[in-house]
Order: structure tokens, then sequence, then C-alpha cells
């Protein structure tokens, strides 16, 4: 999933981050795979936010970062992108500042996964 993003294919990257989550939810709700899930929304994150849609990347965001996490380093290096998307695309808005913050927090005890 990650490398289709890198290399831009955000049709592609979005199509397999919604496989991830239908594959890692049961049929009623509960997360089987909760850090892939995690990522996989991260994912569309990333793409709602280079479509120019702020709100559906932050609510993706947030979610990734909402449940039990084993790997907190492994989430904070996945969301890098999105933190990166997110000051190159909407520095002035307080609400992608917010979710900064929150990234921040979580990477304190992790320095060096977040983009300065």
């Amino acid at each position: 999933m990650d490398c289709y993003r890198l290399v831009g294919e955000d049709k592609l990257a979005r199509t397999l981050a919604e496989e991830v989550l239908r594959a890692g939810t049961d049929f009623d709700g509960m997360e089987r795979s909760p850090m892939r899930n995690a990522e996989a929304r991260v994912t569309l994150g990333v793409t709602a936010a280079r479509e120019g849609d702020l709100e559906q990347a932050l609510i993706m965001g947030e979610r990734a970062l909402e449940g039990d996490r084993r790997s907190v380093p492994s989430l904070i290096m996945t969301s890098r992108e999105l933190a990166a998307e997110m000051r190159r695309r909407y520095a002035s808005e307080p609400a992608a500042q917010d979710y900064l913050a929150r990234l921040r927090e979580l990477g304190q005890g992790t320095p060096g996964f977040l983009p300065q």
C-alpha cells in the first residue's frame, strides 16, 4: 500500500486501503487487524488531503489514532506522509494544526519519526 502512495498512484492506494479495511473488519464491525486498519486509514487520509478534502483527511487521520495500538512507532512512521501533506497544504488551518499537535504528542516518546 505505501509503495503506491509514494509513486503517486492515489486511486490504487485508496482502493487497496479500502480492501484492507474490508478484510480487516468482521461483519459486526469488530476489527481483526487494528494496526493494518489504522495504516489503511492513514492512506485514505493522504489521498483525501491530496484531493483537497481536509475534513475527510482529518477524519481518517484521527480514526487511525483511535483504539488499541501495539506499535505506536509504526503508526507514527506511517503517519509521516499525512503529516507532510497537512503541513504542505493546510498549514494555516486550525484543525490541521490540532491533528499535527496530536501526532507530535504521540511521537514525543519516539523522536525522529515525524518530519520537522
